[in-house]
């Protein structure tokens, strides 16, 4: 199946991102700005926040489709469902949040024969929180006895509403995510 094939029925509310638009237009454009939830392992999601001024995401085993949805601009936060990948170890947390930078997504060599795609993302700081106690108040969780639903997209989008109960519960400065 093709990324073209998987485009519409993965991510309906997703629009073609605009690689041209400057970040100063992009913050300035709180109305365009998007809010996404990635997926990975905290293992994972930690090691792309570990070096200030560096951090990058990548998502959906290192698919350029889904990173070519988000613009500069937008906040993300990562979900870990687990501690390491394909691990045992529940953690049921979000672990890092913060913008996404100027730039269009771009291959890095991981060694081993994995190129992953990536994006830049400044990070700010924040402490990781349990999803539990928000589960009540979120707005995309339509049927608490299966609120994981959307996680197995590995992406997906959410109101500024969720996005800001997110970085309420991590602690991070409002202000630094533009709210």
């Amino acid at each position: 199946m093709t990324d073209a094939l998987l485009q519409h029925p993965l991510w309906p509310d997703a629009e073609p991102a605009r690689n041209d638009m400057p970040l100063s237009a992009a913050t300035s454009a709180a109305a365009t700005r998007r809010n996404w939830i990635a997926v990975a392992c905290a293992q994972h999601a930690r090691r792309g926040c570990a070096t200030p001024g560096a951090g990058y995401m990548q998502v959906c085993h290192g698919k350029v489709a889904p990173l070519q949805r988000i613009r500069p601009g937008d906040r993300v936060a990562y979900y870990a469902p687990t501690v390491t990948m394909g691990g045992k170890d529940r953690l049921q947390a979000f672990v890092s949040i913060g913008i996404v930078l100027p730039g269009a997504p771009y291959a890095y060599d991981m060694g081993g024969g994995f190129v992953p795609s990536r994006r830049d993302v400044a990070y700010v700081p924040a402490r990781e929180a349990a999803i539990a106690p928000l589960l009540d108040d979120f707005e995309f969780v339509d049927d608490r006895q299966r609120w994981g639903s959307k996680f197995r997209f590995g992406l997906f989008a959410v109101s500024d509403h969720d996005m800001r109960l997110i970085a309420q519960a991590m602690q991070a400065e409002l202000q630094s995510l533009h709210f």
